[in-house]
Protein backbone atom coordinates (compact mmCIF):
# COMPACT_ATOMS: atom_id res chain seq x y z
CA UNK A 1 0.00 0.00 0.00
CA UNK A 2 2.93 2.45 1.08
CA UNK A 3 5.25 1.77 -2.87
CA UNK A 4 7.66 -0.85 -3.53
CA UNK A 5 11.14 0.40 -3.38
CA UNK A 6 12.92 -0.24 -6.84
CA UNK A 7 16.64 -0.58 -6.80
CA UNK A 8 19.04 1.43 -7.83
CA UNK A 9 19.84 3.97 -5.51
CA UNK A 10 21.64 6.28 -7.73
CA UNK A 11 20.09 7.11 -11.39
CA UNK A 12 22.42 6.84 -13.94
CA UNK A 13 23.15 9.73 -16.78
CA UNK A 14 21.64 9.71 -19.60
CA UNK A 15 22.01 12.16 -22.46
CA UNK A 16 19.03 12.93 -25.25
CA UNK A 17 19.61 11.15 -28.34
CA UNK A 18 16.17 9.88 -29.49
CA UNK A 19 13.82 12.33 -31.19
CA UNK A 20 16.02 15.04 -32.68
CA UNK A 21 17.21 15.41 -29.14
CA UNK A 22 14.33 17.08 -27.13
CA UNK A 23 13.51 14.14 -25.03
CA UNK A 24 15.37 11.95 -22.96
CA UNK A 25 15.12 7.93 -23.20
CA UNK A 26 12.53 5.85 -21.69
CA UNK A 27 13.07 4.80 -18.40
CA UNK A 28 10.90 2.71 -15.45
CA UNK A 29 10.12 3.85 -12.10
CA UNK A 30 12.43 3.18 -9.16
CA UNK A 31 8.94 3.23 -6.58
CA UNK A 32 5.30 3.00 -7.15
CA UNK A 33 2.61 2.34 -4.81
CA UNK A 34 -0.66 3.31 -4.26
CA UNK A 35 -2.40 6.08 -1.72
CA UNK A 36 -6.03 5.75 0.13
CA UNK A 37 -7.69 8.80 -0.62
CA UNK A 38 -11.32 10.41 0.24
CA UNK A 39 -14.44 9.35 -1.10
CA UNK A 40 -13.10 5.39 -1.26
CA UNK A 41 -10.88 6.58 -4.05
CA UNK A 42 -7.13 5.21 -4.15
CA UNK A 43 -4.15 7.20 -6.00
CA UNK A 44 -1.75 5.50 -8.31
CA UNK A 45 1.80 7.18 -7.90
CA UNK A 46 5.47 6.43 -9.16
CA UNK A 47 8.61 7.90 -9.00
CA UNK A 48 11.39 7.92 -12.19
CA UNK A 49 15.33 9.75 -12.22
CA UNK A 50 17.12 10.53 -9.36
CA UNK A 51 15.77 9.36 -6.27
CA UNK A 52 18.30 12.34 -4.58
CA UNK A 53 17.29 14.42 -7.32
CA UNK A 54 15.25 17.91 -6.96
CA UNK A 55 11.49 17.06 -6.86
CA UNK A 56 9.14 18.02 -9.83
CA UNK A 57 6.00 17.31 -10.05
CA UNK A 58 4.21 15.90 -13.47
CA UNK A 59 0.34 16.98 -13.49
CA UNK A 60 -1.71 15.21 -16.27
CA UNK A 61 -3.99 16.72 -18.10
CA UNK A 62 -7.95 15.74 -18.56
CA UNK A 63 -9.79 15.81 -16.47
CA UNK A 64 -9.42 12.40 -16.15
CA UNK A 65 -6.63 11.60 -18.90
CA UNK A 66 -4.19 10.20 -16.61
CA UNK A 67 -0.35 9.92 -16.76
CA UNK A 68 1.63 7.35 -19.42
CA UNK A 69 5.43 6.35 -20.40
CA UNK A 70 6.54 9.16 -22.20
CA UNK A 71 5.54 11.77 -19.80
CA UNK A 72 8.56 10.90 -17.58
CA UNK A 73 10.68 11.53 -20.66
CA UNK A 74 10.63 15.12 -20.34
CA UNK A 75 12.80 15.23 -17.33
CA UNK A 76 16.55 14.29 -16.72
CA UNK A 77 16.56 11.59 -14.96
CA UNK A 78 20.17 12.61 -13.59
CA UNK A 79 18.89 15.04 -11.68
CA UNK A 80 14.97 15.59 -11.61
CA UNK A 81 13.32 13.10 -8.76
CA UNK A 82 10.38 12.95 -10.84
CA UNK A 83 6.75 12.24 -9.35
CA UNK A 84 3.93 10.98 -11.55
CA UNK A 85 0.46 10.17 -10.41
CA UNK A 86 -3.30 9.78 -11.78
CA UNK A 87 -5.71 12.07 -10.56
CA UNK A 88 -8.76 10.31 -8.40
CA UNK A 89 -11.13 8.77 -11.36
CA UNK A 90 -7.91 8.88 -13.91
CA UNK A 91 -5.78 5.87 -15.06
CA UNK A 92 -4.10 3.37 -12.71
CA UNK A 93 -6.05 5.28 -10.01
CA UNK A 94 -9.16 3.16 -8.45
CA UNK A 95 -12.11 3.57 -8.98
CA UNK A 96 -11.63 4.83 -12.56
CA UNK A 97 -13.86 7.45 -13.97
CA UNK A 98 -15.56 7.69 -10.31
CA UNK A 99 -17.24 11.01 -9.59
CA UNK A 100 -17.38 10.59 -6.26
CA UNK A 101 -16.05 13.63 -4.07
CA UNK A 102 -14.09 14.87 -7.55
CA UNK A 103 -13.41 18.57 -7.22
CA UNK A 104 -10.62 20.30 -8.04
CA UNK A 105 -10.06 21.46 -3.63
CA UNK A 106 -10.29 17.60 -3.13
CA UNK A 107 -7.30 17.15 -5.65
CA UNK A 108 -5.72 19.87 -4.14
CA UNK A 109 -5.49 17.70 -1.25
CA UNK A 110 -4.61 14.69 -2.80
CA UNK A 111 -1.40 16.33 -3.74
CA UNK A 112 -0.69 17.60 -0.42
CA UNK A 113 -1.29 13.84 0.97
CA UNK A 114 1.35 12.70 -1.78
CA UNK A 115 3.76 15.19 -1.14
CA UNK A 116 3.36 14.16 2.52
CA UNK A 117 3.63 10.84 1.99
CA UNK A 118 7.00 10.61 0.02
CA UNK A 119 8.74 13.21 2.41
CA UNK A 120 9.11 16.55 0.44
CA UNK A 121 9.19 20.06 1.27
CA UNK A 122 9.01 21.75 -1.95
CA UNK A 123 8.42 20.40 -5.83
CA UNK A 124 8.13 22.42 -9.29
CA UNK A 125 5.44 21.69 -11.00
CA UNK A 126 4.39 20.71 -14.64
CA UNK A 127 1.44 20.48 -16.03
CA UNK A 128 -0.68 21.04 -19.77
CA UNK A 129 -4.01 21.81 -20.38
CA UNK A 130 -6.28 20.69 -17.37
CA UNK A 131 -2.62 20.09 -15.69
CA UNK A 132 -1.82 23.66 -16.29
CA UNK A 133 -5.23 24.65 -14.35
CA UNK A 134 -5.25 22.40 -11.29
CA UNK A 135 -0.70 23.32 -11.24
CA UNK A 136 -2.08 26.90 -10.59
CA UNK A 137 -4.91 26.01 -8.08
CA UNK A 138 -2.59 24.05 -6.15
CA UNK A 139 0.34 26.71 -5.91
CA UNK A 140 -1.90 29.35 -5.07
CA UNK A 141 -3.70 27.10 -2.02
CA UNK A 142 0.37 26.45 -1.27
CA UNK A 143 2.45 28.86 -2.78
CA UNK A 144 5.31 27.67 -0.02
CA UNK A 145 5.38 24.27 -1.37
CA UNK A 146 6.56 25.05 -4.97
CA UNK A 147 9.92 26.49 -6.16
CA UNK A 148 8.25 27.13 -9.69
CA UNK A 149 6.13 26.24 -12.49
CA UNK A 150 6.59 24.89 -16.07
CA UNK A 151 2.95 25.23 -17.43
CA UNK A 152 1.70 24.19 -21.63
CA UNK A 153 -1.58 25.26 -23.50
CA UNK A 154 -3.40 26.59 -20.51
CA UNK A 155 -6.59 26.27 -19.13
CA UNK A 156 -8.41 28.77 -16.77
CA UNK A 157 -11.35 27.59 -16.57
CA UNK A 158 -13.56 30.33 -17.44
CA UNK A 159 -17.16 30.27 -19.28
CA UNK A 160 -15.89 31.37 -22.25
CA UNK A 161 -12.92 28.85 -22.70
CA UNK A 162 -15.79 25.90 -21.97
CA UNK A 163 -18.24 27.30 -24.66
CA UNK A 164 -15.13 27.18 -27.16
CA UNK A 165 -14.44 23.43 -26.46
CA UNK A 166 -18.08 22.80 -26.90
CA UNK A 167 -19.46 25.13 -29.66
CA UNK A 168 -16.76 27.27 -30.87
CA UNK A 169 -14.65 24.48 -32.40
CA UNK A 170 -17.36 24.07 -34.94
CA UNK A 171 -15.10 27.11 -36.34
CA UNK A 172 -12.18 25.93 -36.81
CA UNK A 173 -12.82 21.62 -37.43
CA UNK A 174 -16.53 21.31 -38.23
CA UNK A 175 -16.23 17.91 -39.31
CA UNK A 176 -15.27 16.92 -36.15
CA UNK A 177 -17.57 18.51 -34.11
CA UNK A 178 -20.75 17.57 -36.29
CA UNK A 179 -19.82 14.08 -35.24
CA UNK A 180 -18.97 15.25 -31.49
CA UNK A 181 -22.75 16.70 -31.60
CA UNK A 182 -24.19 13.92 -34.05
CA UNK A 183 -24.01 11.44 -31.53
CA UNK A 184 -27.34 13.36 -29.75
CA UNK A 185 -30.42 13.46 -31.69
CA UNK A 186 -31.16 16.69 -33.19
CA UNK A 187 -33.80 17.80 -29.98
CA UNK A 188 -30.44 17.32 -27.65
CA UNK A 189 -27.43 19.95 -29.29
CA UNK A 190 -28.54 22.75 -27.97
CA UNK A 191 -27.23 21.56 -24.73
CA UNK A 192 -24.37 19.32 -25.36
CA UNK A 193 -22.82 19.18 -22.25
CA UNK A 194 -25.76 18.32 -20.11
CA UNK A 195 -27.11 15.65 -22.43
CA UNK A 196 -23.42 14.42 -22.46
CA UNK A 197 -23.21 13.77 -19.02
CA UNK A 198 -26.37 12.40 -18.43
CA UNK A 199 -25.18 9.82 -20.78
CA UNK A 200 -21.45 9.21 -19.67
CA UNK A 201 -23.01 9.27 -15.98
CA UNK A 202 -25.29 6.45 -17.12
CA UNK A 203 -24.31 2.90 -15.53
CA UNK A 204 -25.04 0.88 -18.30
CA UNK A 205 -21.90 0.80 -20.79
CA UNK A 206 -23.87 0.11 -23.87
CA UNK A 207 -24.91 4.04 -22.80
CA UNK A 208 -22.14 5.56 -21.62
CA UNK A 209 -18.87 4.02 -23.47
CA UNK A 210 -20.28 5.17 -27.44
CA UNK A 211 -20.97 8.96 -26.09
CA UNK A 212 -17.21 8.36 -24.15
CA UNK A 213 -15.54 7.22 -27.17
CA UNK A 214 -17.39 10.53 -29.36
CA UNK A 215 -16.27 12.94 -26.80
CA UNK A 216 -12.66 11.85 -26.62
CA UNK A 217 -12.31 11.22 -30.24
CA UNK A 218 -13.79 14.56 -30.65
CA UNK A 219 -11.06 16.32 -28.45
CA UNK A 220 -8.17 14.03 -30.03
CA UNK A 221 -9.03 14.88 -33.07
CA UNK A 222 -8.57 18.65 -32.68
CA UNK A 223 -4.98 18.42 -30.37
CA UNK A 224 -2.94 18.41 -32.99
CA UNK A 225 -1.80 21.24 -35.61
CA UNK A 226 -1.26 18.95 -38.37
CA UNK A 227 -3.97 15.70 -38.29
CA UNK A 228 -2.54 12.70 -36.49
CA UNK A 229 -5.34 9.64 -37.11
CA UNK A 230 -3.12 7.22 -34.57
CA UNK A 231 -2.78 10.60 -31.63
CA UNK A 232 -6.50 10.88 -32.04
CA UNK A 233 -7.84 7.12 -32.23
CA UNK A 234 -5.77 6.39 -28.87
CA UNK A 235 -8.08 9.01 -27.34
CA UNK A 236 -11.28 6.85 -27.94
CA UNK A 237 -9.62 3.60 -26.10
CA UNK A 238 -12.06 2.22 -24.00
CA UNK A 239 -10.38 2.92 -20.72
CA UNK A 240 -8.91 6.08 -21.74
CA UNK A 241 -12.14 7.56 -22.86
CA UNK A 242 -14.01 6.82 -20.17
CA UNK A 243 -12.23 8.65 -17.18
CA UNK A 244 -11.42 11.56 -19.81
CA UNK A 245 -15.04 12.11 -21.49
CA UNK A 246 -16.71 11.19 -18.08
CA UNK A 247 -14.15 13.39 -15.63
CA UNK A 248 -14.32 16.43 -18.07
CA UNK A 249 -17.80 16.60 -18.67
CA UNK A 250 -18.18 16.73 -14.42
CA UNK A 251 -15.74 19.22 -14.13
CA UNK A 252 -16.93 21.27 -16.11
CA UNK A 253 -20.64 21.66 -15.21
CA UNK A 254 -19.49 22.49 -12.26
CA UNK A 255 -17.78 25.18 -13.52
CA UNK A 256 -14.07 23.04 -12.55
CA UNK A 257 -14.83 23.19 -9.13
CA UNK A 258 -12.96 26.91 -8.98
CA UNK A 259 -13.17 29.72 -6.40
CA UNK A 260 -15.58 32.53 -7.45
CA UNK A 261 -12.81 35.07 -9.40
CA UNK A 262 -11.19 31.98 -11.12
CA UNK A 263 -7.52 31.69 -11.17
CA UNK A 264 -6.90 35.15 -12.45
CA UNK A 265 -8.32 36.02 -9.08
CA UNK A 266 -5.80 34.35 -6.96
CA UNK A 267 -2.51 35.53 -8.80
CA UNK A 268 -1.30 37.90 -6.02
CA UNK A 269 -0.74 34.57 -3.82
CA UNK A 270 2.20 33.17 -6.71
CA UNK A 271 3.37 36.44 -8.38
CA UNK A 272 6.40 35.78 -7.03
CA UNK A 273 7.16 32.01 -8.08
CA UNK A 274 9.29 31.71 -11.33
CA UNK A 275 7.32 29.97 -14.39
CA UNK A 276 7.57 29.19 -17.79
CA UNK A 277 4.36 29.13 -19.64
CA UNK A 278 4.52 26.95 -23.29
CA UNK A 279 1.55 27.44 -25.68
CA UNK A 280 1.47 26.67 -29.12
CA UNK A 281 0.19 29.39 -31.66
CA UNK A 282 -2.42 26.87 -33.15
CA UNK A 283 -3.59 25.29 -30.16
CA UNK A 284 -7.64 24.59 -30.48
CA UNK A 285 -8.61 22.87 -27.44
CA UNK A 286 -6.79 26.12 -25.21
CA UNK A 287 -6.79 29.09 -27.61
CA UNK A 288 -3.34 31.43 -26.98
CA UNK A 289 -5.71 34.01 -25.24
CA UNK A 290 -5.96 32.14 -22.03
CA UNK A 291 -1.74 32.22 -21.69
CA UNK A 292 -1.19 35.70 -22.96
CA UNK A 293 -4.16 36.99 -20.25
CA UNK A 294 -2.15 34.47 -17.60
CA UNK A 295 1.29 35.84 -18.68
CA UNK A 296 -0.08 39.14 -18.43
CA UNK A 297 -1.02 38.59 -14.44
CA UNK A 298 1.89 36.91 -13.70
CA UNK A 299 5.05 39.08 -13.14
CA UNK A 300 7.54 35.99 -12.51
CA UNK A 301 6.59 34.69 -15.76
CA UNK A 302 7.95 34.32 -19.31
CA UNK A 303 5.71 33.45 -22.30
CA UNK A 304 6.83 31.09 -24.92
CA UNK A 305 4.69 30.90 -28.30
CA UNK A 306 5.26 27.95 -30.48
CA UNK A 307 4.78 29.03 -34.04
CA UNK A 308 4.39 25.37 -35.64
CA UNK A 309 2.13 23.90 -32.84
CA UNK A 310 -1.26 22.64 -31.35
CA UNK A 311 -2.30 21.66 -28.21
CA UNK A 312 -0.47 18.16 -27.97
CA UNK A 313 2.46 18.23 -25.90
CA UNK A 314 4.22 15.58 -28.10
CA UNK A 315 3.88 18.23 -31.21
CA UNK A 316 8.75 18.99 -32.16
CA UNK A 317 8.30 22.41 -30.88
CA UNK A 318 6.17 22.06 -28.23
CA UNK A 319 8.02 19.04 -26.67
CA UNK A 320 11.67 20.87 -27.33
CA UNK A 321 10.59 24.06 -25.56
CA UNK A 322 9.18 21.98 -22.36
CA UNK A 323 12.50 20.46 -21.72
CA UNK A 324 14.47 23.20 -22.54
CA UNK A 325 12.39 24.90 -19.79
CA UNK A 326 12.72 22.61 -17.33
CA UNK A 327 15.98 22.50 -17.72
CA UNK A 328 16.59 26.43 -16.99
CA UNK A 329 14.73 25.48 -13.87
CA UNK A 330 18.14 23.40 -12.81
CA UNK A 331 19.51 26.91 -12.16
CA UNK A 332 16.83 27.97 -9.40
Amino acid sequence: MFGRPVSPVLAPVYTRTMNNGDLFPEIAPFATGHLPLTDGHVMYWEQVGNPHGVPVLFLHGGPGAGAGPVHRRFFDPSYWRVIVFDQRGSGRSRPLASTAGNTTPNLIADIEALRRHLGIARFLLFGGSWGSTLALAYAQAYPDRVTGCVLRGIFLGRPSELDWFLYGLANVFPEAHAAFAGHLPVEERSDLLGNYLRRLTDPHPAVHMPAARAWSLYEGSCSTLMPNHDSAASFAADRASLGLARLEAHYFAHGLFLEEGGLLGGMERIAHIPAAIIQGRYDMICPARSAFDLAAAWPAAELTVIPDAGHSALEPGTRRALVAAVERFRTH
